[in-house]
């Protein structure tokens, strides 16, 4: 074995954990995977010999493209929307596999992301590589360009407002599953009244079809319920999946997927209900456990 191969697979051994680096940064699995390409590159170009700890430095070159990638992002916005819901992960309702087990630790649902594309950058970063890996603010100061100090009040910001804004999901998969089943049962048979009872009274919809199709945001359980008994009547039958981890539902038509929709299930109700309808990223899934 020569020295690229078996950097190569040393790097291997770390990718999972980038990529979920790279995610919890980016909300796009197209845009961590990038992240963990462009760092690849780095240590190929790198002394990788003089690097005394590799786990750390590949996730700090990750974080650090990952930041520059969302600073970029900021600058030239593509075309603003109104709510951006970050690319889901999919999964077979029977449980995720390793590797997307290490991309969604931490229970990183949608919610959590959603909540995270609140930040500043660099309040962003700190709280991501320190609260979720545990890197020392020592490391994390350098690439936000601070002080260890200044770091550690990044992160403080961050969780103030992360904390509570995203709530977790109910722990029993078959009970979030229950309540999905009645609230698919009421919008089709356009049971108001059955809406309003798995719906929390300030359920909050986001839904995003992508540049150019527009997004929405609806809050209110009678919002939500007037909503989905208009257009579920309508709608293709829906495939069970887990999405982020959590319960959620798959539109296929034709084979081609149409809409993916993660639910935030507290006590028995529907919290947030998360909408991807964007046909570009929804063609980038991995979507093969799908029999379509």
């Amino acid at each position: 074995m020569d020295d690229e191969e078996f950097l190569a697979r040393r790097f291997e051994q770390h990718r999972p954990q980038l990529r979920a680096v790279a995610y919890r940064m980016l909300g796009s699995l197209s845009e961590a995977d990038d992240a963990v390409q462009e760092a690849w590159l780095r240590l190929s170009r790198s002394e990788a010999a003089e690097i005394d700890n590799l786990a750390a430095w590949l996730t700090t070159v990750v974080g650090r493209v990952s930041l520059n990638m969302l600073r970029a992002r900021r600058t030239h916005p593509e075309e603003p929307l109104d709510v951006h819901v970050p690319d889901p992960v999919l999964s077979p309702p029977s449980g995720t596999d390793p590797e997307q087990q290490a991309l969604l630790a931490d229970a990183v649902g949608l919610a959590l992301l959603v909540v995270l594309d609140t930040l500043d950058p660099a309040e962003r970063l700190a709280f991501v590589l320190h609260d979720m890996f545990a890197v020392p603010f020592d490391d994390i100061a350098p690439i936000v360009g601070r002080n260890s100090a200044a770091a550690r009040q990044l992160a403080s910001r961050a969780r103030r407002r992360v904390q509570g804004a995203a709530p977790a999901p109910d722990p029993d998969l078959g009970r979030q599953r229950e309540v999905v089943d009645a609230f698919l049962a009421a919008a089709r048979g356009g049971d108001f009244d059955g809406l309003l009872a798995v719906l929390d009274p300030d359920v909050v919809l986001r839904a995003d079809y992508g540049p150019g199709a527009g997004s929405r945001l609806i809050r209110g359980a009678h919002a939500v319920a007037s909503g989905a008994t208009a257009y579920n009547r309508f709608a293709p039958p829906a495939r069970y999946a887990l999405v982020n981890g959590a319960a959620g539902v798959v539109t296929v038509v034709d084979g081609k997927i149409m809409s993916v929709l993660g639910f935030l299930i507290r006590d028995g109700r529907i919290v947030e209900m998360d909408i991807v309808g964007d046909p570009e990223r929804l063609r980038e899934l991995d979507v093969t456990f799908l029999d379509m």
